[in-house]
């Protein structure tokens, strides 16, 4: 395999996923993976694959018995590569036009129920000291805002605060939207100010609104996820339903059934694509049903 070119034209494609499009580093490592994986599936320069390459690839990734999502996402990864490669004139075709992309059933999140979410909620009351002080702050912002765990960890002090009733969120790509606050979030901010210090390495750590002493200078998403796996314990809640995607997850889900519009929801998740809000249009469904059977003159 000529690893040579692979490399050079690998890494000049994730640069300027980085430069150009904004792309995280979560978002390049995993194009990085996905064309390492194609690499080591050709044995050779993948610069040089044609269809039947990528057809064999798929193929292979079916047989494997790897999930349809993960095989659409790494076709989805070759595509944008070899468009790449095509724009710089390294390639006169893309190898992956006209190939179908795995067929995926309807993915829907799982969906913790309003009970379970208030559950949750009150079980982060019940921590002892700052610590739980804290919690509360992070648990009642998720919940209130639907943020990506990434940038609720992240949040920069004081994108925050109690007397602000919104939260301006750079998100990827970065794009910012603007996303209100509950008044319990506020309330859950206006406590934990008073224990922040806790947290801080140092005295004058004003950077971001929830320090810690990780290497990132703030609360880790893996820290977090721990957390939340042990509050869904002493919850009674299903560990394995709950997470901070989850919580997210059931911001959205929780209001289109109280009556909120798809694209509102849409611009506070942050969603580039209304494409991507509408695997939360069976919320809808369910509620237009409901409407019907309720109200139409012929539904008895």
């Amino acid at each position: 395999m000529s690893l040579a070119v692979t490399e050079r034209w690998s890494e000049a494609f994730l640069e300027m996923l980085a430069a150009e499009r904004g792309a995280a580093l979560n978002t390049i490592e995993a194009y990085r993976r996905d064309l390492t994986a194609f690499a080591e599936h050709l044995g050779r320069d993948i610069t040089a694959a044609d269809k039947e390459d990528v057809r064999a690839y798929l193929a292979a990734l079916a047989e494997s018995g790897m999930a349809t999502s993960t095989a659409a996402r790494r076709l989805s990864a070759l595509r944008q590569f070899f468009r790449f490669l095509l724009g710089e004139g390294v390639r006169e075709d893309d190898p992956t036009s006209g190939i179908d992309g795995p067929r995926r059933g309807r993915a829907l999140p799982k969906i913790l129920s309003e009970e379970e979410v208030e559950r949750l909620l009150e079980a982060a009351r019940d921590y002892p000291g700052p610590e739980g002080v804290r919690f509360v702050a992070l648990m009642e912002i998720l919940y209130a805002t639907g943020l990506r765990v990434s940038e609720l960890v992240s949040l920069p002090y004081p994108s925050a605060t109690p007397e602000r009733p919104f939260l301006m969120i750079r998100g990827k790509g970065g794009r910012e939207r603007m996303v209100p606050l509950s008044e319990p979030a506020r309330e859950a901010l206006v406590a934990y100010e008073a224990v922040r210090k806790h947290f801080m390495k140092r005295a004058d750590d004003h950077k971001w609104l929830f320090p810690s002493r990780a290497k990132g200078g703030h609360l880790t998403r893996q820290r977090f996820a721990q957390l939340i796996s042990e509050l869904a314990t002493r919850a009674g809640v299903d560990r394995r339903r709950v997470s901070p995607h989850s919580l997210r997850h059931a911001f959205a889900s929780h209001l289109l059934a109280r009556g909120a519009d798809l694209r509102s929801v849409q611009r506070m998740l942050g969603h580039a694509d209304i494409s991507t809000t509408q695997i939360y249009t069976h919320v809808l469904e369910d509620r237009l049903r409901d409407l019907v059977e309720q109200h139409h003159p012929l539904a008895g």
